[in-house]
Parts: C-alpha cells; structure tokens; sequence
C-alpha cells in the first residue's frame, strides 16, 4: 500500500465493488476510457489498482504484464497502464495527478521486475496528455492508430 498524503493506491479487493460500479464520466472521457464496472479483470496478469482517499475509492486503472504489453514496449520487464478514471463526483481534487506521481514507488513494492510502465493516450485527450506528462511520462513520437483515433504511446521508467 503507497501512502500520499490521504491518497493510497491499493490492490483491487470486493469491498470496493459498490463504490466502484457506481463511477460516472462524462461523455467526453468516457470516449477515451472504460469504467472500473466495464472492465474484465479476470485475466491472469492483469492488476486492478483502486486509488482511495481516506479509504474510499476515488479512482481505478489496470496494470497488466500480458502479451498485451508487447504492442507498445520491446521491454520485457514493462507493465502496461490502462483505464485510468476517476469518478466524475471526485474529479478536480488532484486524485489522478497524485494517484500517479504514487505509482513508481507502488510498482518498486509489488512489482519488482518492472522497470517501465507504457501507456497509450488518444491524440484529442489532451487533459490526460497533460497530466500523464506532469507525472514523468515521456511522449517518444511514437503512434499508432486506435479504435477512436490515433494513440500516443508514452512511458514512465521506473
């Protein structure tokens, strides 16, 4: 568990499910994203990651180490970081900014073999560009082209 302040990144548990399922986005991000409820978290090397304040989940991504990873990193000790959200009633507060300046030290402690975290970020998300880019993520140039658009790969070295 990596502490910031009152904000705490912790493994996915069912004690979050309710609050989770009841996240909301707006139409503009919701185009970009997926909600914790949409979101099959069944698959082995996937990792659900709430971000709480004061232990109420206030946001949600997905760590995976699958073959998944292979599209956007030649590194194979890179995780990927996908479905990133935070609830619409908690947004504005810096939830995500620090949920992810939190990230490397959490990765240091439950992932040890990771070296990277990769991500991709549509070209029209600019608000995610900008915070992913205030966090240490480096936009490299590379691209490729998306369901909605094209995507900017960026990483974070661990």
């Amino acid at each position: 568990m990596q502490k910031t302040n009152t904000i705490e990144l912790v493994h996915f548990s069912e004690e979050y499910v309710d609050i989770l399922n009841d996240f909301e986005l707006p139409d503009e991000q919701s185009q970009f994203t997926a909600l914790p409820k949409d979101i099959s978290i069944e698959m082995v090397g996937q990792y659900p990651i709430v971000i709480l304040n004061h232990n109420i989940p206030v946001g949600f991504f997905v760590l995976h180490a699958t073959e998944r990873v292979k599209e956007y990193s030649n590194n194979p000790k890179a995780m990927l970081l996908t479905a990133l959200s935070v609830d619409h009633k908690q947004q504005g507060k810096g939830y995500a900014k620090i949920g992810m300046l939190a990230l490397p030290e959490f990765i240091k402690r439950k992932f040890k073999d990771c070296n990277e975290v990769v991500l991709v970020v549509n070209h029209k998300n600019i608000s995610a560009q900008n915070l992913y880019l205030k966090v240490g993520f480096v936009d490299n140039g590379e691209r490729r082209m998306g369901r909605i658009g094209e995507q900017i790969i960026m990483n974070l070295t661990i």
